[in-house]
């Protein structure tokens, strides 16, 4: 798979104001193993593979296990997250995938038992910045930096 195009390069002041979000975000005072979470579950269900790639090994430098990681996917039945994580999970799969155009009412609450008013908005532009990283990788066919050689 090759790329398509570098937005960055395309449209570098679209790029800078997303980059300014992930910098807001960043500095909100949420937890920074919190936020890769949001990022690699976030890019999980979106299946994209640049995404998982990037924040998977900046998780690693932070201090997640790769167990954490690799039970993230079904962190529900995976006894290992908090209950703030697991309202921070909730959070981030309910507003990536929207069904029926909403949120539930009983992931907000749940997620407000954990997290203040300023922290769920936070938690929310963080859901916001990767979704949109994620569509921006998978449109460009933004390809994985991996260590593994491609497969023949």
């Amino acid at each position: 798979m090759n790329a398509r195009l570098n937005a960055k390069l395309t449209a570098p002041e679209g790029y800078q104001a997303l980059r300014d979000l992930q910098n807001y975000v960043e500095k909100s005072g949420l937890e920074h193993s919190l936020i890769e979470l949001v990022k690699i579950r976030t890019s999980q269900i979106n299946g994209c593979a640049f995404c998982i790639a990037m924040h998977t090994g900046d998780a690693r430098k932070m201090g997640e296990t790769d167990e954490r990681m690799h039970l993230l996917h079904a962190w529900r039945e995976a006894p290992i997250f908090t209950a703030r994580e697991r309202a921070g999970m909730a959070w981030t799969e309910a507003v990536t995938l929207l069904k029926d155009g909403q949120v539930p009412d009983e992931v907000y609450e749940e997620a407000r038992k954990h997290f203040s008013e300023k922290e769920l908005a936070d938690l929310n532009f963080a859901v916001i910045a990767i979704n949109a990283w994620n569509r921006i990788a998978i449109s460009f066919r933004m390809v994985p930096v991996t260590k593994a050689k491609a497969a023949a």
